[in-house]
């Protein structure tokens, strides 16, 4: 075999099987892939740690390609998409491999940090009767407390007197028509519809209590529905952004796919600056719980400049992938930019919905 080609471009000798010809389909090997049906002349009978190694170094390329994709990813708008289109596709990581990477990565961990900021406390009162009630990281509800007093002092008082009506127990009753709903009496109609489509409805009502308690109970149930339906409505979500770009540069004639790849693209870089961002904040949080150090400092100061960095970014990124003027790019980037936010509201408001349904 050759040993002059390009290491990026084969396989380590210390992963090759040595065969002579294909396993496959017995074709004499010229190189570490065979010719004729492609199948690489690897050497699958190894210790399982070293294996479980490899193959996630195949999943992610980590010692070469996922490397070189982060850099451009993170600090070169539009240069992944470019190159990609221009076909020097092999030095990178694969769009689609690299926008579930990141997804999942970011709401895996999301989930957890999530889940850690909500506490459930249960308590026995006077009459032996156990109690459960919802307490948030306290930590948490005085960085939400001073957010609020910052930027609305009669909003913050409000939110307080919210807080302490719900924790006296105050009963609330579903209104329809200014009376307390009834499933029989007084339901939910709402015309054009239909009649099955409207029974489902006041269904969802009657059932809404008690799945109301069950999340008092245990807040996590709602939390993770949502995170569980999250990823799969972003990536739904991917071909009508690519839709709405196409619209966008419908005479920029380019394909329906070179869209999806800028895509892919943008939302890998926005899935790894959210990740950034959450692992710093958490990371500060835990070093400096008080708030007051030199890693809040710095986490502060990072989540801002990415804050920043994130629709110049954006914009950058339209300007050297579409390759239009500075004026006509602001106008297509700030049109694309309201249309994405109101898809993204719409994507989330039908997750929580959705999320509460089908607890």
């Amino acid at each position: 075999m050759s040993t002059d080609t390009n290491k990026a471009l084969t396989i380590s000798s210390k992963r090759l099987a040595g065969s002579t010809c294909c396993m496959n389909c017995g074709t004499e090997l010229q190189g570490p892939f065979c010719h004729y049906c492609g199948q690489p002349d690897k050497n699958f009978m190894r210790f399982f740690p070293v294996l479980m190694r490899e193959l996630l170094e195949d999943f992610l390329d980590f010692d070469s390609r996922f490397m070189r994709t982060i850099k451009p990813l993170l600090f070169r708008p539009g240069r992944l998409t470019r190159d990609y289109l221009d076909g020097k596709r092999f030095r990178y990581v694969p769009p689609l491999r690299l926008y579930i990477f990141s997804s999942l990565v970011f709401f895996f961990l999301a989930a957890i940090i999530t889940s850690n900021s909500i506490h459930i406390s249960t308590e026995i009162d006077d009459e032996g009767e156990t109690i459960s009630s919802i307490q948030i990281n306290t930590e948490d509800e005085e960085k939400l407390n001073q957010a609020l007093e910052k930027l609305d002092p009669e909003l913050a008082a409000e939110v307080e007197s919210g807080i302490r009506e719900i924790e006296e127990g105050d009963d609330d009753h579903i209104q329809f028509n200014d009376e307390p709903w009834d499933r029989e009496t007084n339901p939910l109609i709402i015309p054009l519809l239909p009649d099955w489509v409207n029974d489902w409805i006041n269904g969802e009502i009657a059932e809404s209590p008690q799945k109301g308690k069950e999340i008092e109970a245990n807040p996590n149930l709602i939390t993770d529905k949502i995170f569980e339906l999250l990823p799969a409505t972003m990536f739904v979500l991917l071909p009508i952004v690519a839709l709405l770009l196409k619209f966008w540069y419908l005479f920029a004639k380019k394909y329906y796919v070179e869209h999806l790849i800028f895509a892919l693209h943008n939302h890998s870089f926005a899935f790894v600056i959210l990740l950034i961002i959450m692992l710093a904040n958490t990371f500060a949080g835990w070093r400096d719980p008080a708030e007051t150090g030199a890693v809040t400092a710095a986490a502060n100061a990072m989540t801002a400049a990415l804050a920043i960095w994130v629709p110049v970014y954006m914009l950058l990124s339209l300007k050297r992938v579409y390759q239009q003027g500075w004026a006509l790019t602001f106008i297509k980037y700030s049109c694309i930019g309201i249309t994405y936010l109101t898809l993204l509201l719409l994507a989330t408001t039908f997750v929580a919905i959705v999320s509460f349904v089908l607890l």
